[in-house]
């Protein structure tokens, strides 16, 4: 497996002690600089769209298979994949965030979470439709077959 980093994160969080336990919990402002080959992908993307921002962690701690939700030991133990911690088995994290500018190949964003420097691996839009489960119609199309993969 290989992942290739498509821009960087620019952010006035330094360490992840700075950073919010959600993104949306410390309104940062950041952008996300990408390499200018992937400049014609942002084509559509406009101030007020919502993306989900995947990104690398690269100063995470130790993983553990049960932890206590948002580090409070008054909180039971866990199970990780229940939790949203930083310490995962591929140091993979997503954030939603909302896009304050386009310009060029730079997303001025709110809500990413990510310390200055972090690698950007991809990102997707977020669709209402598919990504609210408790929408409705959601889940209730016809089956697909998985065979047939198709771009959105």
């Amino acid at each position: 497996m290989e992942l290739r980093p498509i821009g960087w994160v620019r952010s006035r969080i330094c360490t992840p002690a700075e950073a919010p336990m959600q993104g949306r919990e410390g309104d940062c402002l950041a952008e996300v600089e990408l390499d200018p080959q992937w400049a014609e992908a942002l084509e559509g993307v406009s101030p007020g769209d919502y993306l989900w921002i995947i990104w690398w962690l690269e100063r995470t701690a130790a993983v553990r298979t049960r932890i206590h939700p948002r580090g409070d030991p008054s909180r039971p133990l866990t199970g990780l994949f229940k939790t949203r911690s930083p310490n995962r088995p591929n140091p993979l994290a997503l954030n939603l965030v909302r896009v304050e500018a386009v310009e060029g190949s730079r997303l001025r964003v709110r809500w990413l979470e990510a310390a200055e420097g972090s690698a950007v691996v991809d990102i997707k839009p977020f669709l209402p439709e598919f990504d609210c489960p408790t929408r409705k119609g959601v889940g209730s199309g016809p089956a697909r077959d998985p065979s047939r993969a198709r771009e959105a």
